[in-house]
């Protein structure tokens, strides 16, 4: 009887601690999700597409304002009255093209950049960044790749000085797919050298 009583008790016990277990886990869910910044509603804090934006209409209105203006003093037709319409075009266009691009605007009426990595606006930061340090690894490799073909020749100083445009001109455009250069390299193990043959200044 007593090791019946008590096998109830343990699975009662049991029982009772998965029960907690299960409450606890839902509740820290409940937290975490109520916790947790939902990114659908905070595109971005304080700003709105530029489309919608009274502050970047405002500027539109007075930055053609003030162009037109300056019209009147100029006879139609003149270089300088075509000069100012071919100004105003492109001033339209120009707000016209931001508008559409899904830019957001804050109260100033000037489109902000969103850098954070969404998708939504990889066109503003990440690509222009991705392609700038392609571009600046691009004229890295080509200048590491001449200073290993100058350490080859009879007189490295003086071809680092006076540079070998042909062969220059082979390096950079074999350092068009640099990436994948520098991942062989790396791989192989020629990219980085030990720690003692590193010059290091006295101090």
């Amino acid at each position: 009887m007593y090791i019946i009583i008590n096998r109830k008790f343990v699975n009662n016990r049991k029982f009772t601690i998965l029960k907690m277990k299960n409450w606890l886990l839902s509740f820290l869910t409940f937290v975490i999700f109520l916790g947790t910044p939902q990114i659908a509603s905070a595109d971005v804090s304080g700003l709105v597409p530029c489309k919608d934006s009274a502050g970047f209409k405002k500027r539109l209105d007075g930055s053609v304002q003030k162009l037109t203006s300056r019209l009147a003093n100029y006879e139609e037709g003149t270089p300088a009255y075509l000069a100012l319409q071919d100004q105003i075009d492109r001033t339209k266009a120009r707000f016209d093209k931001y508008g559409k691009q899904g830019l957001l605007c804050g109260a100033d009426g000037l489109p902000h950049l969103i850098a954070d990595g969404r998708p939504s606006h990889a066109g503003e930061f990440v690509l222009p960044g991705v392609l700038f340090l392609y571009i600046a690894g691009y004229i890295g490799w080509s200048g590491r790749s001449y200073l290993q073909y100058t350490k080859t020749t009879d007189k490295p100083n003086e071809n680092e000085i006076i540079i070998n445009v042909p062969v220059a001109i082979g390096m950079m455009s074999a350092s068009f797919l640099w990436p994948l250069a520098a991942w062989k390299e790396l791989v192989s193990g020629d990219l980085l050298v030990p720690g003692d043959e590193v010059t290091v200044s006295p101090r």
